[in-house]
């Protein structure tokens, strides 16, 4: 079986027409055979898409073929089966949802830093180095001495940031994420706040583990994304884990080996905090899953769910 090739991409620009675009964009995506999820929002475009890689560059040439977009930029990874179960694209405020009015990376934001020079800079002493992702993605893996702000949502990291203010004065401030749209927002922000010396890492941790060796990383552990990868490594190689459907935290294979690991059902990290009625309704989900694997047929619950599968924590 050929490898799936799996597209990342974003870019920040004003978009008026969506409803329209909204249709042009499903049509061609579906004629491509392309599964996935793409964000719409007056501030710009934001996906997560996988199929063949004729397909792939065939979609990305016509998002291109707009002048707003000409300048979108992509990643590309590859999978043994499709990560995502079918093709959506949706309207939403924000492509990356930050709940802060009146940020505009299309006109400020940070300056990027390419993943060969990343290691220098995040070296440096005078260098405050903050993860921008959640709690549950950084729990497997982040860079050396990152700071993790301890985030559920994307839309708890401004509140944070006002809140430690104080630490980032005579300073500057290295942003990363996943793939480089949240921690572009959250530079522009920064500057928003005044702070000048505002870097963020380009193309995100997937360039930097596409690109950088790993005997010369800092980067430890591996990375959590939103598709049925569930995480990847140097390289963009799938990693080890799994995920909790019932949590949607990354699950090891040490994890599964605790009494309160159940298929489908609970693991370690959320076992205590499910009630009853909800692993009741889990159970329920299993088992129709488990049966519609037994009749060979598709069951949506049947593959590793991500946390989402909207690309809008990219």
């Amino acid at each position: 079986m050929p490898k799936i090739c799996v597209a990342a991409f974003y870019h920040f620009a004003k978009l008026d027409d969506l409803a329209e675009y909204k249709i042009l964009l499903l049509d061609k995506c579906n004629s491509l055979d392309l599964l996935g999820t793409i964000l719409l929002a007056n501030e710009g475009i934001n996906g997560t898409i996988s199929g063949s890689a004729s397909a792939i560059s065939d979609i990305l040439g016509f998002i291109r073929s707009d002048e707003r977009l000409k300048n979108l930029v992509h990643k590309e990874s590859y999978s043994e089966e499709p990560p995502f179960l079918r093709m959506k694209v949706k309207l939403k405020s924000e492509i990356v949802a930050m709940g802060v009015n009146n940020i505009n990376p299309s006109n400020i934001t940070g300056t990027y830093v390419k993943p060969e020079d990343w290691n220098d800079l995040i070296s440096d002493p005078d260098v405050i180095v903050i993860d921008t992702r959640n709690n549950y993605e950084v729990e497997i893996g982040t860079f050396s001495d990152a700071i993790n702000p301890g985030t559920n949502s994307f839309r708890e990291l401004p509140k944070w940031i006002k809140k430690n203010k104080a630490m980032f004065r005579r300073k500057k401030v290295a942003m990363f994420c996943t793939g480089g749209i949240r921690c572009e927002k959250s530079t522009a922000f920064m500057k928003e706040l005044g702070f000048k010396d505002v870097f963020h890492l380009e193309g995100g941790i997937l360039k930097y583990l596409e690109t950088t060796q790993k005997g010369k990383s800092l980067w430890r552990g591996e990375c959590f994304v939103f598709d049925q990868r569930v995480s990847v490594g140097h390289g963009l190689k799938v990693g080890p884990y799994d995920l909790c459907h019932a949590c949607r935290n990354a699950i090891s294979e040490e994890d599964k080996l605790s009494p309160y690991y159940r298929l489908g059902i609970s693991c370690p990290k959320c076992f205590g905090k499910i009630s009853e009625e909800r692993r009741g309704r889990f159970a329920e989900r299993q088992k129709q899953i488990e049966l519609a694997e037994k009749r060979k047929d598709k069951h949506l619950g049947a593959r590793k769910l991500s946390k989402s599968t909207d690309p809008i924590k990219k």
